[in-house]
C-alpha cells in the first residue's frame, strides 16, 4: 500500500494509551498519536528546520508557542512553524489524546514510546527509513 489510510484517525487517537507512536512516516511528513496523563506534558522543544501540526481529539490542556500560552481542547488544532519554542501541557484530569503531524520527520519509524520516561531515555531521532 502506499500512503496511510484509516476509516477513522479520531478512534485510533482515542485509544491510544502510549506517550508516542509513531504511524506512518514519509519522505516528509510524519503521523503520530501521542497521550499525555494529567499534568503532563510533551516538553519545552524547538525544531529549527521543521514545521509541526496538532489535533486534540480528546482532553483539555495548554499549548506555549514562543512565551505565548492558549488554552486547548477536543478539535482544536495548533499550528508551530520551524523555529519556534513550544510545549504542550495536560491540564486536565484525563488523557489528553492527540495526533502531530511532523514535516519533515522527527522519529524513526513505528518507534513506540509507552511513557514519556521512555521517550526520554531514548536518544532515537529520524534515520531516513520510512513506512514504504
Amino acid at each position: 500500500m502506499k500512503g496511510f489510510i484509516t476509516a477513522d484517525i479520531e478512534e485510533l487517537v482515542e485509544e491510544n494509551r502510549d506517550f508516542r507512536r509513531v504511524l506512518y512516516t514519509g519522505k516528509n511528513l510524519q503521523l503520530v498519536l501521542m497521550s499525555l496523563l494529567p499534568g503532563e506534558q510533551i516538553g519545552e522543544e524547538v525544531h529549527e528546520t521543521r514545521d509541526q501540526f496538532f489535533r486534540v481529539e480528546q482532553g483539555k490542556g495548554e499549548v506555549w508557542i514562543d512565551g505565548v500560552r492558549s488554552k486547548i481542547k477536543k478539535d482544536h488544532a495548533v499550528i508551530v512553524p520551524a523555529g519556534a519554542r513550544h510545549n504542550i501541557v495536560n491540564t486536565g484530569e484525563k488523557s489528553l489524546r492527540l495526533y502531530t503531524l511532523y514535516a519533515s520527520p522527527e522519529h524513526r519509524d513505528r518507534i513506540v514510546h509507552a511513557t514519556k520516561a521512555d521517550a526520554e531515555a531514548s536518544d532515537e531521532h529520524f534515520d531516513g527509513k520510512t513506512s514504504e
